[in-house]
């Protein structure tokens, strides 16, 4: 198809002028213009036959590379089928081991109280108070 082209442009002539090789020498050969192997060949021409028909259809080529979307494809269905398990197997537990899971989830917080607002205190007020401790230890002996 595209080799069909590039003869007919030869053949039509151009608009630029083009020496007339037989005036000079009868002997010479005439130059011919060479094809493009790669545009003349079939995969190229088929590859272009496609954008073209994407182009005129309105899809447009991806911004993300084939790999990546594979990708992300893969990751949002394993998301998917890790939620599906997690909620199937919420359900099939029986009413005995929900309560089970409760009553170790309240001894659990029972045996670990939150922390005390002084646990979140600055270093150096830690340290002060400890000062303040060793000082009155020692005035009481």
């Amino acid at each position: 198809m595209y080799s069909e082209i590039q003869r007919e442009r030869a053949d039509i002539g151009g608009l630029m002028a083009r020496p007339e090789y037989r005036e000079w020498n009868p002997e010479l050969i005439k130059p011919k213009k060479l094809l493009n192997p790669v545009k003349a060949s079939r995969s190229h021409q088929e590859l272009h036959r496609e954008l073209l028909m994407n182009h005129r259809r309105g899809l447009g080529v991806d911004s993300k590379p084939e790999l990546q979307r594979v990708l992300e494809h893969r990751r949002w269905n394993q998301l998917i089928k890790k939620k599906e398990e997690e909620l199937e197997a919420k359900r099939l537990q029986c009413p005995f081991k929900q309560e089970l899971l409760r009553r170790q989830q309240r001894l659990n917080q029972l045996e670990n109280p939150p922390q005390r607002e002084e646990d979140h205190a600055p270093e150096f007020i830690k340290v002060r108070e400890n000062l303040r401790r060793i000082a009155t230890e020692e005035r009481a002996l």
